[in-house]
């Protein structure tokens, strides 16, 4: 609740429910998933989302701002968790047909860690990464780097002589690395929103081709957030 770009950002609204909760809906939907926790922050600002889990009837774990990694530890163990899918709240739009492969890929494969992010080739927003609590909790107890335990898995993505990792490519019909679909400014709430509402009525789990398709033929909403810098970029 307390991002420095985008205040209270998880709970602006689209289509007349919270960009959380449009999040929270479509990872409902994904079929490996056996629980979803809210990994949130001990700040008073965020008691409201602790309530909207609550509301949403899902789990809720509320730690340390700053230690994000030890935060998703936690909140792993409060679910019993072998098998972690880390989403970040800023993606409203998540596609779940894609958040179920990436775990289906990990599944299938003897590997510390699957993303489809590392190498970016889908739209920035379509982030998953999949991993073993055993193996967060080993990357976890070998670094005291502030960066690492910031970013959950970058002591893990920077250490491939210690872990094991496969990156999900995009296809042609979804690759748009350069695409926003991420929640972090005014202006990717101006995108993110006319997207929500233009497909509610009809296809309201609308995946990330049906995205691509409907902004290839509206370059003026691509322009909205075109020029904001993510974090990381350079």
């Amino acid at each position: 609740m307390t991002s420095s770009r985008l205040p209270n950002k998880v709970l602006m609204q689209a289509a007349g429910k919270p960009m959380l909760e449009h999040l929270v809906n479509r990872l409902k939907t994904v079929q490996s998933l056996s629980k979803i926790v809210l990994a949130t922050t001990i700040n008073e600002t965020d008691d409201q989302l602790e309530e909207f889990a609550k509301r949403m009837n899902i789990g809720c774990y509320r730690g340390s701002e700053s230690d994000v990694m030890q935060r998703v530890i936690c909140a792993a163990e409060s679910a019993e968790a072998d098998i972690v899918v880390e989403i970040t709240g800023d993606c409203p739009i998540i596609d779940p047909q894609l958040v179920e492969q990436v775990i289906r890929i990990f599944i299938s494969n003897q590997i510390d860690y699957v993303s489809n992010s590392h190498i970016r080739s889908y739209p920035d927003g379509m982030d998953t990464q999949v991993f073993k609590l055993a193996t967060l909790k080993h990357s976890a107890a070998m670094t005291e780097d502030q960066l690492d335990h910031e970013h959950v898995t970058l002591h893990i993505r920077n250490h491939p002589e210690l872990f094991s990792k496969l990156n999900l490519v995009s296809p042609p019909e979804t690759h748009w690395p350069g695409l926003g679909l991420t929640l972090d400014e005014p202006r990717d709430y101006e995108i993110l929103k006319k997207i929500i509402e233009y497909f509610q009525p009809t296809n309201p789990l609308f995946g990330c081709r049906d995205v691509i398709a409907l902004l290839r033929e509206r370059p003026e909403w691509v322009a909205i957030n075109r020029e904001v810098v993510r974090k990381g970029d350079t």
